[in-house]
């Protein structure tokens, strides 16, 4: 085994024959701080959430969905071993061949079966930069038939397909958060949510580092060819690797700024089978928050698995 300490307590890189990279990541550890760690090895962990100045051992025991989920899993699914102090105040060391039923009861389980004091994470070669895509819909069912195209590209035909979708929802009654798109596209993106109140965003990310800066374009291409976006409302944006995954962190500073990022407010994750999402769309965003002109906070919308959808209402 080759064993790397890193600068920061509580995060060792290593690497074996077995399980290739890896880092033991004590439980308290924030996301921000593992993926400027392993950066500096040229590593980086495959799952992740939308924010990252998270804990460890938090994330772990819930879930850790994404928008890479639909492709490397939650990160619950790239975690090799655990420790982990249980109810009875035991330390056990588990994994899927030590203690498993732990491990998998720990894994999700919301602190109720042990606390996460050490987790080892699953590392991959770390990507260099991202084209950072977002696409804008005014029908749902496009919007959702095209998500579902994207999740289900790869490997079909040779082809490798994103890696990293989301989708989001614009809304006439606001907040209306347009700072991505470049300035001079901004007053058409305003006039098409004032003409249908609501719009549909694709998010979608490719990886690339110096093998794949000539091909990215054209694989890129690939992706979004065929797909129902409104035309013209296609815009892309070229971005390193670390500022794509804390993009998060730039517009919590604005709101701190402006004293909303610690106002108490509603939460909720609904996961809908995608027999149902039509019927919610046509009966909660349009018969009731359109109609209504109820203000709602962001509200997310991505397929981490297929047949199913994750609505984030925040």
């Amino acid at each position: 085994m080759n064993q790397q300490k890193t600068g920061l307590a509580g995060i060792i890189i290593s690497q074996s024959p077995a399980l290739g990279s890896y880092a033991d990541v004590g439980g308290e550890q924030l996301w921000i701080d593992v993926l400027t760690e392993t950066l500096k090895h040229g590593l980086s962990p495959v799952s992740w959430t939308d924010y990252l100045y998270l804990s460890v051992g938090g994330t772990l025991s819930n879930a850790g969905i994404s928008g890479q989920t639909f492709r490397f899993g939650p990160q619950i699914s790239n975690v090799y071993e655990l420790d982990v102090i249980t109810g009875k105040g035991d330390f056990v060391t588990c994994s899927t061949d030590k203690s498993p039923e732990l491990f998998y009861a720990v894994l999700g389980g919301l602190g109720q079966f042990g606390i996460i004091t050490r987790a080892r994470i699953a590392l991959q070669p770390a990507p260099k930069r991202v084209k950072w895509v977002r696409m804008l819909y005014n029908d749902f069912s496009a919007f959702s038939q095209d998500q579902e195209r994207l999740i289900s590209m790869n490997g079909i035909q040779e082809k490798d397909g994103a890696d990293y979708i989301e989708g989001f929802v614009l809304m006439r009654q606001g907040p209306l958060d347009i700072s991505f798109y470049p300035l001079s596209d901004q007053p058409k993106i305003v006039s098409l949510v004032t003409q249908y109140g609501i719009i549909y965003c694709i998010e979608l990310v490719k990886y690339y580092d110096n093998s794949t800066q000539n091909s990215v374009d054209k694989d890129l291409q690939v992706l979004v060819q065929g797909l129902r976006f409104v035309h013209g409302f296609h815009f892309e944006k070229d971005v390193e690797y670390i500022r794509f995954l804390n993009r998060v962190h730039y517009d919590e500073l604005i709101l701190r700024k402006q004293g909303f990022w610690d106002v108490p407010h509603p939460w909720l994750n609904l996961f809908l089978p995608r027999s149902q999402i039509s019927d919610f769309d046509s009966g909660i965003f349009k018969d009731i928050f359109l109609k209504q002109s109820i203000t709602t906070g962001l509200i997310i919308i991505f397929s981490p698995i297929f047949n199913c959808f994750l609505f984030i209402f925040s």
